[in-house]
């Protein structure tokens, strides 16, 4: 069975829990600290070669992700509960705990995504763009559509989330 790429880069090893699922075709390099119950799935990419990337807990990296930072210059935070969804690119920027990032969305350098958001697929999220907590961005660029209520919170965010978890274990 083929494994993971996980390298250090300049003396420095990824962090994982044991309690984390990596893909068998996943690759993360470098200075990336993982929460507990974290997954990165099938192709994704986390590249913590030129700047750190740190993960809170019950974070999900879906198929074809990308996460990345810019040298000297931007480090990457994604907070608890956060779910990357299939091929986005997640480069440079913070997201906050409890954020949807859909599929194909893109978020630039210095970007902040506020707890409790959305943000849409196909989105992109331009440089240092800060999401307010509580809200769904959409488009191209990515715009407010409006304010997230409760039942997103706990319908989408956590239930998605939570599948991760779920559907990890089916592979340990």
């Amino acid at each position: 069975m083929q494994k993971p790429i996980i390298l250090p880069v300049k003396g420095v090893s990824p962090t994982i829990p044991e309690n984390c699922f990596i893909a068998p075709n996943a690759t993360i390099v470098g200075d990336v600290v993982m929460g507990n119950d974290c997954s990165v799935w099938f192709n994704a990419v986390v590249r913590g070669d030129v700047n750190s990337i740190r993960m809170g807990n019950k974070v999900n990296i879906q198929d074809g992700a990308c996460i990345h930072c810019t040298y000297e210059k931007t480090k990457t935070v994604l907070g608890n509960n956060v779910s990357i969804g299939h091929n986005a690119l997640v480069h440079g920027c913070t997201v906050e705990d409890n954020v949807l990032i859909g599929m194909g969305a893109i978020l630039m350098d210095g970007v902040t995504i506020g707890s409790n958001s959305i943000i849409a697929a196909g989105a992109v999220v331009l440089e240092n763009t800060i999401v307010p907590p509580g809200s769904i961005y959409a488009g191209v660029p990515a715009k407010k559509v409006k304010d997230i209520n409760q039942e997103l919170v706990h319908g989408e965010i956590d239930r998605i989330a939570n599948n991760y978890v779920m559907y990890s274990s089916w592979f340990k």
